[in-house]
């Protein structure tokens, strides 16, 4: 697993020593040894590592990553460069479409959010190859509620979406009163239609940042 460097590494580097962490770190490194695992593995940490602790604005939960070939690479909802977008981010750019009337760009790459300070973060990092949730359980919720809860006890504006019952069970742990807490379906294809369309969280998300004097998202994805 690739090395965290940044401000993320004071606030986390507790975690390492952890007994779960500990035990996680062996069960990750056998299942890249034995199997295919998804993002490689020099990508698992990619949502702190570009987008630091002290420049989080928004913070978007995903679940775990893609796990077919050359889509994830440490981003939630995002895929590599010439790959077409899944469907829970078709209907992302949907929703932002009709919010904010963005075109719908060819590709699926995120990183564009993440250098703007949009934590894309998964709630588990990591998945053997064609077999989704297959590292669900095995500690990765454990550090990455630790993530949430280092975002959490920052002291100004931050916005966090929470989509579909994963997500939103994290609201339990966002108690501070700076930030502004977003919640809706996930996008997924089985669930937008209950309210993740209409949500308008980037409008909400954007104007809550305006109003606190930060710079909004520009939340346009060009073409490739």
């Amino acid at each position: 697993m690739g090395m965290i460097t940044n401000d993320w590494l004071e606030v986390l580097h507790e975690e390492f020593s952890k007994p779960y962490y500990v035990d996680l770190y062996k069960f990750v490194k056998k299942e890249y040894h034995e199997h295919i695992i998804y993002p490689p593995s020099e990508d698992i940490f990619n949502a702190l590592h570009f987008t630091p602790l002290k420049e989080v604005k928004v913070v978007i939960i995903g679940q775990d990553p893609y796990h077919n070939e050359h889509q994830a690479h440490g981003l939630s909802f995002s895929v590599l460069p010439g790959e077409e977008a899944p469907p829970s981010l078709k209907n992302i750019y949907s929703e932002l479409n009709s919010e904010l009337g963005l075109y719908i760009p060819n590709n699926g790459y995120l990183k564009k959010w993440a250098d703007q300070g949009v934590l894309l973060l998964n709630t588990v990092l990591t998945v053997r190859a064609h077999t989704p949730q297959s590292h669900k359980g095995k500690g990765w919720e454990y550090f990455t509620d630790a993530v949430i809860r280092a975002v959490n006890n920052e002291d100004r504006p931050i916005v966090f979406m929470l989509w579909g019952k994963d997500a939103r069970d994290k609201a339990k742990m966002l108690n501070n009163k700076n930030h502004l807490i977003l919640e809706a379906p996930h996008p997924s294809p089985l669930s937008a239609y209950r309210g993740f369309f209409g949500c308008g969280h980037f409008v909400k998300a954007n104007e809550f940042l305006e109003a606190n004097g930060e710079k909004p998202i520009d939340w346009q994805i060009e073409n490739i």
